[in-house]
Protein backbone atom coordinates (compact mmCIF):
# COMPACT_ATOMS: atom_id res chain seq x y z
CA UNK A 1 0.00 0.00 0.00
CA UNK A 2 1.14 3.40 -0.44
CA UNK A 3 -0.02 6.29 1.49
CA UNK A 4 0.77 9.93 2.42
CA UNK A 5 0.03 11.60 5.42
CA UNK A 6 1.02 15.04 6.61
CA UNK A 7 1.20 16.18 10.46
CA UNK A 8 -1.02 13.75 12.80
CA UNK A 9 -1.66 17.66 14.35
CA UNK A 10 -2.64 19.14 10.82
CA UNK A 11 -3.83 16.71 8.55
CA UNK A 12 -2.96 13.01 7.60
CA UNK A 13 -3.94 11.27 3.99
CA UNK A 14 -3.63 7.70 2.66
CA UNK A 15 -1.85 5.82 0.10
CA UNK A 16 0.10 4.23 -0.03
CA UNK A 17 -0.16 4.26 -0.81
CA UNK A 18 -0.14 2.35 1.40
CA UNK A 19 -0.41 2.09 2.65
CA UNK A 20 0.67 2.92 3.92
CA UNK A 21 1.03 3.90 7.30
CA UNK A 22 -0.47 0.74 5.60
CA UNK A 23 1.93 0.53 3.53
CA UNK A 24 0.88 0.94 5.51
CA UNK A 25 1.11 0.69 2.32
CA UNK A 26 2.29 0.88 -0.24
CA UNK A 27 5.11 1.26 -7.88
CA UNK A 28 6.80 3.07 -14.62
CA UNK A 29 5.60 6.10 -14.56
CA UNK A 30 1.67 6.47 -16.55
CA UNK A 31 1.81 2.81 -16.84
CA UNK A 32 -0.89 0.28 -16.23
CA UNK A 33 -2.15 -0.03 -12.24
CA UNK A 34 0.14 -3.27 -11.88
CA UNK A 35 3.52 -4.54 -13.40
CA UNK A 36 4.56 -7.98 -14.76
CA UNK A 37 4.93 -10.34 -11.68
CA UNK A 38 3.42 -8.00 -9.36
CA UNK A 39 0.21 -9.02 -7.49
CA UNK A 40 -1.31 -6.97 -4.49
CA UNK A 41 -3.04 -9.45 -2.04
CA UNK A 42 -6.85 -7.91 -1.22
CA UNK A 43 -6.75 -7.38 2.59
CA UNK A 44 -7.76 -5.46 5.96
CA UNK A 45 -4.78 -4.87 7.89
CA UNK A 46 -5.28 -3.22 11.71
CA UNK A 47 -2.27 -1.08 13.23
CA UNK A 48 -2.27 0.18 17.03
CA UNK A 49 -0.48 3.64 16.51
CA UNK A 50 1.80 5.10 19.46
CA UNK A 51 3.88 7.42 19.98
CA UNK A 52 7.75 6.31 19.09
CA UNK A 53 9.73 9.37 19.95
CA UNK A 54 9.45 13.32 20.33
CA UNK A 55 11.85 16.10 20.96
CA UNK A 56 11.58 18.62 23.55
CA UNK A 57 9.95 21.38 21.17
CA UNK A 58 7.65 18.88 19.47
CA UNK A 59 4.84 19.74 21.70
CA UNK A 60 4.00 16.09 21.46
CA UNK A 61 4.20 14.24 24.58
CA UNK A 62 1.58 11.44 23.95
CA UNK A 63 -0.26 9.71 20.85
CA UNK A 64 -2.36 6.78 20.63
CA UNK A 65 -4.93 5.63 18.12
CA UNK A 66 -5.43 2.55 15.44
CA UNK A 67 -5.62 2.77 11.76
CA UNK A 68 -7.67 0.17 9.54
CA UNK A 69 -6.52 -0.47 5.94
CA UNK A 70 -8.35 -1.80 3.47
CA UNK A 71 -7.33 -3.19 -0.12
CA UNK A 72 -10.26 -4.86 -2.73
CA UNK A 73 -10.58 -5.54 -6.24
CA UNK A 74 -7.52 -6.77 -8.78
CA UNK A 75 -5.27 -6.17 -11.61
CA UNK A 76 -7.71 -6.82 -14.27
CA UNK A 77 -10.32 -4.35 -12.96
CA UNK A 78 -8.83 -1.92 -10.64
CA UNK A 79 -8.53 -1.42 -6.97
CA UNK A 80 -10.05 0.28 -4.06
CA UNK A 81 -8.60 1.39 -1.21
CA UNK A 82 -10.03 2.69 2.21
CA UNK A 83 -8.61 3.75 5.58
CA UNK A 84 -9.68 5.17 8.70
CA UNK A 85 -6.56 6.66 11.06
CA UNK A 86 -7.75 7.49 14.46
CA UNK A 87 -5.01 9.15 16.78
CA UNK A 88 -5.67 11.05 20.25
CA UNK A 89 -2.66 13.71 20.65
CA UNK A 90 -1.70 14.99 23.58
CA UNK A 91 0.49 18.12 24.33
CA UNK A 92 2.95 19.12 27.09
CA UNK A 93 0.02 20.75 28.87
CA UNK A 94 -2.14 17.75 29.43
CA UNK A 95 -4.51 18.70 25.86
CA UNK A 96 -5.74 16.22 23.78
CA UNK A 97 -7.06 16.42 20.60
CA UNK A 98 -8.86 13.57 18.66
CA UNK A 99 -7.58 13.12 14.30
CA UNK A 100 -9.66 11.12 12.55
CA UNK A 101 -9.34 10.82 9.12
CA UNK A 102 -11.59 9.17 6.58
CA UNK A 103 -10.60 8.23 3.46
CA UNK A 104 -11.16 6.30 -0.15
CA UNK A 105 -9.99 5.91 -3.49
CA UNK A 106 -10.19 3.97 -7.01
CA UNK A 107 -7.77 3.10 -9.64
CA UNK A 108 -8.42 1.40 -12.75
CA UNK A 109 -6.09 -1.20 -13.93
CA UNK A 110 -4.95 1.31 -17.06
CA UNK A 111 -3.63 3.87 -14.88
CA UNK A 112 -5.87 6.33 -16.75
CA UNK A 113 -8.20 7.21 -13.78
CA UNK A 114 -8.11 7.85 -10.18
CA UNK A 115 -11.60 9.12 -8.13
CA UNK A 116 -10.68 9.90 -4.09
CA UNK A 117 -12.84 11.12 -1.38
CA UNK A 118 -11.34 12.13 1.81
CA UNK A 119 -12.90 13.82 5.44
CA UNK A 120 -10.78 15.15 8.35
CA UNK A 121 -12.41 15.43 12.07
CA UNK A 122 -11.17 16.83 14.82
CA UNK A 123 -12.70 16.31 18.15
CA UNK A 124 -15.82 14.67 16.22
CA UNK A 125 -16.06 18.12 13.93
CA UNK A 126 -15.74 17.70 10.59
CA UNK A 127 -12.61 19.85 9.07
CA UNK A 128 -11.24 19.29 5.58
CA UNK A 129 -13.07 17.34 3.14
CA UNK A 130 -11.94 16.53 -0.55
CA UNK A 131 -12.80 14.89 -3.36
CA UNK A 132 -12.50 14.75 -7.49
CA UNK A 133 -11.91 12.46 -9.93
CA UNK A 134 -8.08 12.55 -11.82
CA UNK A 135 -7.92 11.19 -15.49
CA UNK A 136 -4.77 10.71 -17.36
CA UNK A 137 -4.83 12.39 -21.00
CA UNK A 138 -2.17 12.99 -23.99
CA UNK A 139 -2.11 16.46 -22.49
CA UNK A 140 -1.65 15.30 -18.74
CA UNK A 141 -3.46 14.20 -15.89
CA UNK A 142 -6.74 16.25 -15.83
CA UNK A 143 -7.98 16.86 -11.92
CA UNK A 144 -11.75 17.84 -11.33
CA UNK A 145 -12.50 18.83 -8.08
CA UNK A 146 -15.75 19.14 -6.42
CA UNK A 147 -14.62 19.52 -2.66
CA UNK A 148 -13.60 21.60 -1.20
CA UNK A 149 -14.17 23.64 -3.82
CA UNK A 150 -15.02 23.07 -7.56
CA UNK A 151 -11.62 23.32 -9.51
CA UNK A 152 -10.07 22.30 -12.63
CA UNK A 153 -5.63 21.60 -12.23
CA UNK A 154 -3.43 19.77 -14.77
CA UNK A 155 -0.65 18.12 -13.49
CA UNK A 156 1.89 16.21 -15.57
CA UNK A 157 1.89 12.80 -17.05
CA UNK A 158 5.04 12.06 -14.99
CA UNK A 159 2.87 11.15 -11.67
CA UNK A 160 2.21 8.08 -9.96
CA UNK A 161 -1.11 7.35 -8.53
CA UNK A 162 -0.97 5.28 -5.31
CA UNK A 163 -1.17 1.86 -6.10
CA UNK A 164 0.77 2.92 -9.51
CA UNK A 165 3.45 3.85 -7.11
CA UNK A 166 3.22 0.93 -4.85
CA UNK A 167 3.17 -1.55 -7.60
CA UNK A 168 6.50 0.19 -8.92
CA UNK A 169 8.56 0.25 -5.89
CA UNK A 170 7.67 -3.28 -5.42
CA UNK A 171 9.03 -3.95 -8.81
CA UNK A 172 11.87 -2.06 -7.91
CA UNK A 173 12.62 -3.82 -5.16
CA UNK A 174 12.38 -7.15 -6.67
CA UNK A 175 14.26 -6.23 -9.44
CA UNK A 176 17.31 -5.53 -6.51
CA UNK A 177 17.25 -1.79 -6.92
CA UNK A 178 18.20 0.46 -3.82
CA UNK A 179 16.88 3.70 -5.16
CA UNK A 180 13.08 4.59 -6.37
CA UNK A 181 12.21 8.01 -7.47
CA UNK A 182 8.75 9.10 -8.20
CA UNK A 183 5.99 12.02 -7.98
CA UNK A 184 3.36 11.06 -6.00
CA UNK A 185 -0.26 12.62 -6.63
CA UNK A 186 -3.09 11.10 -4.43
CA UNK A 187 -5.65 13.61 -3.61
CA UNK A 188 -4.01 14.85 -0.27
CA UNK A 189 -4.19 18.53 0.59
CA UNK A 190 -7.47 19.67 -0.89
CA UNK A 191 -6.75 17.68 -4.01
CA UNK A 192 -3.79 19.73 -5.32
CA UNK A 193 -0.30 18.66 -3.82
CA UNK A 194 2.37 16.40 -5.40
CA UNK A 195 4.67 14.80 -3.71
CA UNK A 196 8.20 14.68 -4.89
CA UNK A 197 9.12 11.13 -3.33
CA UNK A 198 12.56 8.91 -3.05
CA UNK A 199 12.62 5.44 -1.77
CA UNK A 200 15.47 4.01 -0.25
CA UNK A 201 15.38 -0.22 -0.78
CA UNK A 202 16.80 -2.06 1.50
CA UNK A 203 18.34 -5.48 1.61
CA UNK A 204 15.74 -8.72 0.47
CA UNK A 205 14.70 -10.74 3.53
CA UNK A 206 13.97 -14.57 1.93
CA UNK A 207 10.21 -15.97 3.09
CA UNK A 208 10.48 -17.34 6.84
CA UNK A 209 13.73 -15.41 7.79
CA UNK A 210 11.53 -12.27 9.57
CA UNK A 211 8.90 -14.21 11.39
CA UNK A 212 6.01 -12.21 12.56
CA UNK A 213 5.17 -12.17 16.02
CA UNK A 214 2.22 -14.61 16.80
CA UNK A 215 0.02 -12.87 18.25
CA UNK A 216 -0.75 -11.23 14.89
CA UNK A 217 -3.87 -13.02 13.62
CA UNK A 218 -3.28 -14.36 10.39
CA UNK A 219 0.37 -13.32 10.22
CA UNK A 220 1.81 -16.67 9.72
CA UNK A 221 0.69 -16.21 6.22
CA UNK A 222 3.89 -13.58 5.30
CA UNK A 223 6.48 -15.87 6.22
CA UNK A 224 6.01 -17.17 3.35
CA UNK A 225 7.09 -13.72 1.73
CA UNK A 226 10.02 -11.96 1.00
CA UNK A 227 10.09 -8.94 1.84
CA UNK A 228 12.35 -5.29 2.25
CA UNK A 229 12.55 -2.42 4.37
CA UNK A 230 11.32 0.85 2.54
CA UNK A 231 12.22 3.93 3.61
CA UNK A 232 10.09 6.82 1.54
CA UNK A 233 11.21 10.43 1.78
CA UNK A 234 8.51 13.15 0.87
CA UNK A 235 9.66 16.52 -0.99
CA UNK A 236 7.86 19.35 -1.97
CA UNK A 237 8.06 19.53 -5.60
CA UNK A 238 10.50 20.99 -7.27
CA UNK A 239 12.83 20.99 -4.42
CA UNK A 240 16.93 20.99 -4.51
CA UNK A 241 16.69 16.98 -2.69
CA UNK A 242 20.30 17.78 -2.15
CA UNK A 243 19.72 20.10 0.51
CA UNK A 244 16.15 19.69 1.02
CA UNK A 245 14.50 18.41 4.67
CA UNK A 246 11.73 15.99 3.62
CA UNK A 247 8.35 17.07 4.63
CA UNK A 248 7.89 13.83 6.36
CA UNK A 249 9.42 10.51 6.08
CA UNK A 250 7.72 6.96 5.83
CA UNK A 251 9.58 3.81 6.73
CA UNK A 252 7.84 0.31 6.57
CA UNK A 253 8.50 -3.68 5.95
CA UNK A 254 7.03 -4.01 2.62
CA UNK A 255 5.92 -8.15 1.81
CA UNK A 256 5.46 -9.26 -1.79
CA UNK A 257 2.37 -8.83 -1.58
CA UNK A 258 1.20 -5.55 -0.76
CA UNK A 259 1.33 -5.63 2.90
CA UNK A 260 3.43 -3.52 5.05
CA UNK A 261 4.38 -4.06 8.86
CA UNK A 262 6.37 -1.75 11.14
CA UNK A 263 5.32 1.28 10.25
CA UNK A 264 6.91 4.68 11.02
CA UNK A 265 6.58 7.61 9.97
CA UNK A 266 8.58 10.65 11.18
CA UNK A 267 7.66 14.43 10.92
CA UNK A 268 11.27 15.32 12.57
CA UNK A 269 10.40 16.62 15.87
CA UNK A 270 8.28 13.58 16.57
CA UNK A 271 7.69 10.37 15.21
CA UNK A 272 4.36 7.85 15.60
CA UNK A 273 4.83 4.48 14.90
CA UNK A 274 2.36 1.27 13.91
CA UNK A 275 2.10 -1.94 14.53
CA UNK A 276 0.44 -4.69 13.10
CA UNK A 277 -2.37 -6.15 15.28
CA UNK A 278 -4.12 -8.30 12.50
CA UNK A 279 -4.64 -8.97 8.86
CA UNK A 280 -7.48 -10.51 6.86
CA UNK A 281 -6.97 -11.59 3.19
CA UNK A 282 -10.03 -11.18 1.20
CA UNK A 283 -10.98 -13.02 -1.66
CA UNK A 284 -9.78 -11.65 -5.09
CA UNK A 285 -12.27 -11.66 -8.61
CA UNK A 286 -10.72 -13.81 -11.09
CA UNK A 287 -8.73 -11.97 -14.40
CA UNK A 288 -10.54 -14.13 -17.26
CA UNK A 289 -10.11 -17.28 -15.80
CA UNK A 290 -6.33 -17.25 -15.22
CA UNK A 291 -4.10 -18.06 -12.00
CA UNK A 292 -1.54 -15.59 -10.15
CA UNK A 293 -3.94 -13.64 -8.14
CA UNK A 294 -3.27 -13.13 -4.29
CA UNK A 295 -6.85 -14.68 -3.14
CA UNK A 296 -7.72 -15.49 0.32
CA UNK A 297 -4.09 -16.97 1.12
CA UNK A 298 -2.02 -13.96 0.99
CA UNK A 299 0.17 -15.79 -1.38
CA UNK A 300 0.45 -14.52 -4.73
CA UNK A 301 -0.59 -17.60 -7.32
CA UNK A 302 -2.34 -19.17 -4.14
CA UNK A 303 -5.85 -19.39 -3.28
Amino acid sequence: MTFTCGPTHRRVTAPARAAALAGLAMLACAGAATAEGVVLAPHRAVYDISLARASGGAGVVEASGRMVYELTGSACEGYTQNMRFVTRMTNSEGSSQLNDLRSSSFEDNTGKLFRFNSNSYKDEQLGDTTQGDASRAPGGVKVELTRPKKKSVTLSNSIYFPVQHSVALLEAARSGKSLFVGDLYDGSEKGEKIYSTTSAIGRRAAPGSLKIPASVKNGDVLDKLPSWPIAISYFEPNSDKKDAVPSYELSFRYFENGVSTKLMIDYGEFAIKGELKEITFLDAPKCDGKSGTAGATGVPGKR
